[in-house]
């Protein structure tokens, strides 16, 4: 099987389970519902307007409708470059870590152009998938799904800590979905494991 081939089976595979996850979520919960898999992790259903981990840019569904667009330049730029670099003929690593990043973009991207169309609010009920008074939104105005909440450690900054003393702090607090896991761990094995790879690509060619 070419590389070519199994790339296409493995960001298909991953796009299967990040959807499959987020439309059960969408039909089986409510906003802020959770419930305890581990005490280190729970499932907690929560919609953003933005990017990875909850962050958004600007206010408003301007600020929405550029992240979309900028999104779909974005997957297809990464697109492009994974085709370049089968031609190329680059390490396998490397190409399985950009199908991560791009299928984790995909991910979210499907998310905020076509929920909003295809499922009710999710507020105070459970959302109905193609409900027959429409959606919650628009094309392109979408809110990503997130539900993966890893609170592994809790507690309180002693008295004599700068800043915080006293307060109550949580450790991890960002709640996020697969397709933000794809994006993580694509780009920390190019980081780690393959930061030569790019740097023999930079090196000036010698005389």
């Amino acid at each position: 099987m070419s590389v070519r081939k199994k790339l296409i089976i493995f960001i298909a595979a991953l796009l299967v389970l990040d959807q499959a996850v987020k439309i059960w979520i969408k039909t089986h919960m409510m906003i802020g519902e959770e419930f305890t898999v581990f005490n280190w992790f729970r499932i907690l259903f929560i919609e953003n307007n933005g990017m990875a981990f909850g962050m958004e840019l600007g206010d408003g569904k301007i600020g929405k409708t550029i992240l979309s667009l900028f999104r779909i330049v974005a997957v297809v730029g990464i697109g492009w470059y994974i085709l370049k670099l089968i031609r190329e003929k680059a390490p396998t690593g490397v190409l399985f870590s950009f199908a991560l990043i791009f299928c984790g973009a995909i991910g979210n991207i499907f998310d905020s152009l076509f929920y909003g169309m295809i499922f009710s609010d999710s507020h105070y009920q459970v959302a109905t998938l193609f409900p027959s008074e429409g959606g919650y939104s628009s094309f392109l105005h979408g809110k990503v799904v997130d539900m993966l909440y890893f609170p592994l450690i809790e507690g309180t900054f002693p008295d004599w800590f700068p800043i915080w003393g006293g307060e109550n702090f949580l450790f991890f607090r960002p709640v996020f979905n697969f397709a933000d896991s794809y994006i993580t761990i694509g780009v920390l094995i190019l980081i780690l494991f393959y930061r030569k790879f790019f740097s023999d690509k930079k090196a000036p060619a010698k005389a």
